[in-house]
Protein backbone atom coordinates (compact mmCIF):
# COMPACT_ATOMS: atom_id res chain seq x y z
CA UNK A 1 0.00 0.00 0.00
CA UNK A 2 1.37 3.29 -0.86
CA UNK A 3 2.07 5.83 1.94
CA UNK A 4 0.50 8.96 1.30
CA UNK A 5 2.74 12.02 0.92
CA UNK A 6 2.46 14.36 4.17
CA UNK A 7 0.96 17.56 2.31
CA UNK A 8 1.17 20.79 4.26
CA UNK A 9 -1.20 23.55 2.86
CA UNK A 10 -0.51 26.89 2.92
CA UNK A 11 -2.90 30.18 2.32
CA UNK A 12 -2.03 33.49 1.64
CA UNK A 13 -4.62 35.73 3.47
CA UNK A 14 -5.51 39.13 1.66
CA UNK A 15 -7.57 38.54 -1.64
CA UNK A 16 -6.95 34.79 -1.62
CA UNK A 17 -9.07 33.93 1.52
CA UNK A 18 -10.55 37.37 2.31
CA UNK A 19 -11.52 40.53 -0.15
CA UNK A 20 -9.00 42.95 0.75
CA UNK A 21 -9.74 44.89 -2.10
CA UNK A 22 -13.18 45.63 -0.61
CA UNK A 23 -11.71 46.40 2.93
CA UNK A 24 -9.21 49.04 1.26
CA UNK A 25 -12.24 50.57 -0.78
CA UNK A 26 -13.92 51.08 3.01
CA UNK A 27 -11.63 52.75 4.59
CA UNK A 28 -11.48 54.32 1.85
CA UNK A 29 -14.75 55.63 1.99
CA UNK A 30 -14.67 56.17 6.01
CA UNK A 31 -11.30 58.35 5.47
CA UNK A 32 -13.29 60.82 2.89
CA UNK A 33 -16.54 60.74 5.39
CA UNK A 34 -14.50 61.83 8.32
CA UNK A 35 -11.43 63.28 7.26
CA UNK A 36 -12.20 65.02 3.86
CA UNK A 37 -10.68 64.49 0.54
CA UNK A 38 -7.10 66.13 1.19
CA UNK A 39 -6.07 64.45 3.77
CA UNK A 40 -7.65 61.06 2.60
CA UNK A 41 -4.99 61.56 -0.11
CA UNK A 42 -2.79 62.13 2.48
CA UNK A 43 -2.95 58.83 4.16
CA UNK A 44 -2.74 57.05 0.90
CA UNK A 45 0.43 58.95 -0.20
CA UNK A 46 1.78 57.89 3.31
CA UNK A 47 0.12 54.22 3.41
CA UNK A 48 2.34 53.95 0.21
CA UNK A 49 5.02 55.58 1.48
CA UNK A 50 5.22 53.12 3.95
CA UNK A 51 4.79 49.76 2.22
CA UNK A 52 7.65 50.77 -0.28
CA UNK A 53 9.40 51.52 3.32
CA UNK A 54 8.71 48.33 4.58
CA UNK A 55 7.77 45.48 2.07
CA UNK A 56 4.00 45.20 3.10
CA UNK A 57 1.09 47.31 4.06
CA UNK A 58 0.87 48.52 7.14
CA UNK A 59 -2.67 50.34 7.78
CA UNK A 60 -1.94 50.99 11.35
CA UNK A 61 1.44 52.41 10.91
CA UNK A 62 0.16 54.81 8.66
CA UNK A 63 -2.23 56.09 10.80
CA UNK A 64 0.71 56.99 13.00
CA UNK A 65 2.29 58.66 10.83
CA UNK A 66 -0.34 60.56 9.29
CA UNK A 67 -1.00 61.72 12.82
CA UNK A 68 2.43 62.94 13.38
CA UNK A 69 1.87 65.48 10.55
CA UNK A 70 -1.77 66.40 11.76
CA UNK A 71 -1.32 65.97 15.95
CA UNK A 72 -4.46 67.77 16.38
CA UNK A 73 -6.85 65.93 14.38
CA UNK A 74 -9.27 64.05 16.16
CA UNK A 75 -10.74 61.98 13.71
CA UNK A 76 -7.40 59.63 13.88
CA UNK A 77 -8.89 58.13 17.10
CA UNK A 78 -12.30 57.97 14.73
CA UNK A 79 -10.32 55.49 12.27
CA UNK A 80 -7.93 53.82 14.57
CA UNK A 81 -11.54 52.55 15.66
CA UNK A 82 -12.90 51.48 12.88
CA UNK A 83 -9.75 49.84 11.69
CA UNK A 84 -9.19 47.66 14.87
CA UNK A 85 -13.00 47.17 14.78
CA UNK A 86 -14.00 46.00 11.30
CA UNK A 87 -15.99 43.31 10.50
CA UNK A 88 -13.47 40.70 8.26
CA UNK A 89 -15.36 37.90 8.89
CA UNK A 90 -18.12 39.34 6.29
CA UNK A 91 -15.28 39.60 3.76
CA UNK A 92 -14.21 36.67 2.91
CA UNK A 93 -14.63 35.32 -0.23
CA UNK A 94 -17.57 32.53 -0.61
CA UNK A 95 -16.57 29.25 0.32
CA UNK A 96 -13.24 30.56 1.92
CA UNK A 97 -13.82 28.55 4.92
CA UNK A 98 -15.18 25.52 3.01
CA UNK A 99 -11.84 25.73 1.09
CA UNK A 100 -9.88 25.24 4.21
CA UNK A 101 -11.92 22.69 5.41
CA UNK A 102 -11.80 20.53 2.50
CA UNK A 103 -7.80 20.16 2.46
CA UNK A 104 -8.03 19.75 6.24
CA UNK A 105 -9.10 16.47 5.43
CA UNK A 106 -5.50 15.18 4.10
CA UNK A 107 -2.88 17.40 5.82
CA UNK A 108 -2.23 20.72 7.93
CA UNK A 109 -3.94 24.17 6.49
CA UNK A 110 -2.09 27.19 7.39
CA UNK A 111 -1.99 30.92 7.17
CA UNK A 112 1.45 31.79 5.52
CA UNK A 113 0.62 35.92 4.99
CA UNK A 114 2.76 39.31 5.13
CA UNK A 115 2.15 41.93 7.60
CA UNK A 116 2.66 43.69 10.19
CA UNK A 117 2.52 42.56 14.10
CA UNK A 118 -0.76 44.13 14.78
CA UNK A 119 -3.25 44.60 12.17
CA UNK A 120 -2.91 41.18 10.29
CA UNK A 121 -2.80 39.43 13.26
CA UNK A 122 -6.06 41.12 14.26
CA UNK A 123 -7.52 40.71 10.68
CA UNK A 124 -7.01 37.24 10.57
CA UNK A 125 -8.46 36.60 14.46
CA UNK A 126 -11.64 38.52 13.71
CA UNK A 127 -12.41 36.94 10.30
CA UNK A 128 -12.21 33.38 12.08
CA UNK A 129 -9.12 32.29 9.71
CA UNK A 130 -7.16 31.63 12.98
CA UNK A 131 -9.67 29.17 14.27
CA UNK A 132 -10.97 27.33 11.20
CA UNK A 133 -6.44 26.82 10.86
CA UNK A 134 -6.36 25.81 14.58
CA UNK A 135 -4.20 28.41 15.11
CA UNK A 136 -1.42 27.54 12.11
CA UNK A 137 -0.46 31.17 11.79
CA UNK A 138 2.31 32.56 10.23
CA UNK A 139 3.02 36.02 9.16
CA UNK A 140 6.72 37.57 7.72
CA UNK A 141 7.75 40.47 6.62
CA UNK A 142 8.85 38.77 3.61
CA UNK A 143 7.34 35.80 3.63
CA UNK A 144 9.12 34.20 0.20
CA UNK A 145 12.64 34.53 1.81
CA UNK A 146 11.65 32.77 5.36
CA UNK A 147 10.83 29.35 3.37
CA UNK A 148 13.48 27.57 5.74
CA UNK A 149 12.01 28.57 8.77
CA UNK A 150 8.22 27.48 7.25
CA UNK A 151 9.91 24.46 6.00
CA UNK A 152 11.40 23.95 10.10
CA UNK A 153 8.18 24.57 11.81
CA UNK A 154 5.78 22.38 9.19
CA UNK A 155 7.66 19.66 7.77
CA UNK A 156 6.03 17.94 4.20
CA UNK A 157 7.18 15.91 2.01
CA UNK A 158 5.04 18.38 -0.27
CA UNK A 159 3.15 21.56 -0.07
CA UNK A 160 0.26 23.69 -1.64
CA UNK A 161 1.11 27.50 -1.83
CA UNK A 162 -2.62 29.40 -2.94
CA UNK A 163 -1.70 32.70 -3.40
CA UNK A 164 -3.33 35.74 -5.36
CA UNK A 165 0.02 36.94 -6.48
CA UNK A 166 2.32 35.17 -8.97
CA UNK A 167 5.53 37.22 -7.95
CA UNK A 168 5.08 35.21 -4.66
CA UNK A 169 4.30 32.44 -6.35
CA UNK A 170 7.47 32.64 -8.72
CA UNK A 171 10.12 32.89 -6.02
CA UNK A 172 8.57 30.30 -4.09
CA UNK A 173 8.58 27.77 -6.73
CA UNK A 174 11.97 28.50 -7.94
CA UNK A 175 12.99 27.26 -4.53
CA UNK A 176 10.98 24.54 -4.09
CA UNK A 177 9.91 23.05 -7.37
CA UNK A 178 8.75 20.08 -7.88
CA UNK A 179 8.03 19.95 -3.72
CA UNK A 180 5.44 22.49 -4.06
CA UNK A 181 2.19 22.84 -6.55
CA UNK A 182 1.49 26.84 -6.93
CA UNK A 183 -2.15 27.39 -7.03
CA UNK A 184 -3.36 31.26 -8.49
CA UNK A 185 -6.78 32.48 -7.67
CA UNK A 186 -7.89 35.30 -9.80
CA UNK A 187 -9.47 37.52 -7.32
CA UNK A 188 -7.93 41.05 -6.16
CA UNK A 189 -6.40 43.55 -8.20
CA UNK A 190 -2.93 41.92 -8.41
CA UNK A 191 -4.36 38.75 -10.29
CA UNK A 192 -6.07 40.85 -12.69
CA UNK A 193 -2.81 43.19 -13.40
CA UNK A 194 -2.47 42.70 -17.41
CA UNK A 195 1.16 43.67 -16.86
CA UNK A 196 1.94 41.32 -13.58
CA UNK A 197 0.16 38.70 -15.63
CA UNK A 198 2.73 38.71 -18.18
CA UNK A 199 5.64 39.46 -16.19
CA UNK A 200 5.67 36.19 -14.15
CA UNK A 201 4.99 32.44 -15.43
CA UNK A 202 1.98 30.62 -15.01
CA UNK A 203 0.86 28.78 -11.81
CA UNK A 204 0.61 25.15 -11.69
CA UNK A 205 -2.71 25.50 -11.04
CA UNK A 206 -5.18 28.31 -11.83
CA UNK A 207 -8.57 28.96 -10.38
CA UNK A 208 -11.25 31.77 -10.96
CA UNK A 209 -12.03 31.36 -7.32
CA UNK A 210 -11.14 30.66 -3.85
CA UNK A 211 -14.32 28.41 -3.76
CA UNK A 212 -13.11 26.44 -6.81
CA UNK A 213 -10.67 24.57 -4.68
CA UNK A 214 -13.31 22.18 -3.41
CA UNK A 215 -12.93 20.64 -6.82
CA UNK A 216 -9.69 19.30 -6.69
CA UNK A 217 -8.85 15.97 -4.79
CA UNK A 218 -5.57 15.31 -3.32
CA UNK A 219 -3.17 13.54 -6.33
CA UNK A 220 -4.86 16.48 -8.39
CA UNK A 221 -3.18 19.04 -5.89
CA UNK A 222 -0.04 16.89 -5.66
CA UNK A 223 0.17 15.73 -9.29
CA UNK A 224 -0.39 19.41 -10.49
CA UNK A 225 2.96 20.09 -9.81
CA UNK A 226 4.81 17.34 -12.02
CA UNK A 227 3.44 18.83 -15.03
CA UNK A 228 6.18 21.97 -14.48
CA UNK A 229 9.37 22.12 -15.28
Amino acid sequence: MTKQPNVVFLFDVDNTLLDNDRVTADLKRHLEQTMGHERQKNYWTIFERLRTELGYADYLGALQRFRVEHPRDPQVLTVSHFLVNYPFANRLFPNALDALEHVKQWGKAVILSDGDVVFQPRKVERSGLLEAVEGHVLIYIHKEQELDDVEHRYPGDHYVLIDDKLRILTSVKKVWGARVTTVFPRQGHYALDPHLLKSYPQADLTIDRIGDLLQYDLPQLVGASTHKK
